[in-house]
């Protein structure tokens, strides 16, 4: 990395919307870090949300997509809040290997009246409530879903707070969101929506290594024998060097997740892997809203008629599907 004229994709850099999984030997880690960019655009730009919806909703996606990338199977990884803040509802789902879709709910007065008050930390918006993931390997299989209160100052702190309870991983995660205005062919600024991220994952081979006192509410019992032990000197340097991560770094393309990562971990000798793509892609289908309507009665039918026809519009791509009543016996 001596040629620093080099533009990214000219040394195979991932470049956006491609995760980058990563490990650092010398400190037991693993982790992903990924930049997004033109599925942020589609997906933001399809809804038109406020910006601190679409702010929320940006940071909630790079977070399942850097959790998801990690599934080892064919399934899906769900993110989600449910909280009593302006906004109450926002959800992203990673389908393996690399589909996601994501949309937002919000109260528009009050998100409103939020912003007016310069209210617009995540606390504010989201409210109290949970932070959920979700994974399901198919319809053969149970799902698994994990749970966390939303008491953090952001999504990242609440994940961490995740792993810390539920899945007993050290894990530190970093993200940012930017919004940036850049000159068109016109000259003309046209908005565009950048995010990144970095998971890092502290797992050795000596399972006691990664040991730590439970969170209240997590899944070792409040009896259990668990040792008293300080801090892995290892695991402290990386969450120390993760640290340093600035959040221009993160969403910045002429950084990449690559240099990034040279960045933080290259006296310790950090080995990159083939990237994963992302793209943005709906699981929605009018044969899968079929067989829903299939199952209504004839009087749910009939209630779902206007102007002749069922018309069912996809929160998260906003596709329209319009079905003819006859098809489900209803004249």
């Amino acid at each position: 990395m001596t040629d620093t004229n080099l533009n990214l994709g000219d040394i195979g850099f991932a470049g956006d919307d491609h995760v980058v999984p990563f490990a650092v030997e010398g400190l037991d880690v693993r982790g992903r870090a990924v930049q997004l960019g033109p599925l942020l655009d589609t997906v933001l730009g399809r809804h038109d949300y406020p910006e601190p919806v679409a702010r929320l909703l940006a940071e909630l996606i790079t977070l399942t997509v850097l959790l998801g990338t990690s599934l080892k199977f064919e399934g899906k990884l769900i993110a989600q809040t449910k909280g009593d803040g302006p906004i109450d509802f926002i959800v992203a789902d990673f389908k393996t290997p690399g589909d996601v879709r994501a949309y937002a709910r919000f109260d528009e007065e009050r998100l409103q009246a939020a912003i007016d008050a310069r209210q617009t930390s995540p606390q504010d918006l989201l409210g109290k409530g949970i932070l959920a993931f979700t994974i399901d390997q198919g319809s053969m299989m149970q799902r698994y879903q994990g749970i966390v209160e939303m008491d953090g100052s952001s999504l990242s702190e609440m994940a961490e707070t995740y792993f810390r309870q539920s899945e007993q991983i050290p894990t530190t995660l970093k993200m940012a969101v930017a919004e940036l205005y850049r000159p068109n062919a016109e000259g003309h600024k046209t908005k565009t929506w950048r995010a990144g991220g970095v998971v890092i994952q502290f797992l050795p081979e000596a399972p006691e290594r990664m040991r730590q006192p439970d969170l209240p509410g997590g899944d070792v019992p409040d009896d259990a024998d668990m040792p008293e032990r300080g801090e892995d000197d290892a695991w402290t340097e990386a969450r120390a060097l993760a640290e340093t991560i600035e959040a221009d770094e993160l969403t910045d393309p002429e950084v990449g997740s690559e240099r990034l990562l040279f960045r933080l971990f290259n006296e310790h000798g950090v080995r990159v892997f083939s990237p994963s793509q992302v793209a943005d892609k709906c699981s929605c289908s009018r044969e899968k809203l079929a067989d829903v309507l299939t199952g209504f009665t004839a009087e749910e039918i009939q209630d779902s008629i206007q102007d002749g026809h069922i018309s069912i519009v996809c929160e998260f791509c906003s596709t329209a599907y319009l079905f003819d009543p006859k098809e489900f016996g209803v004249e």
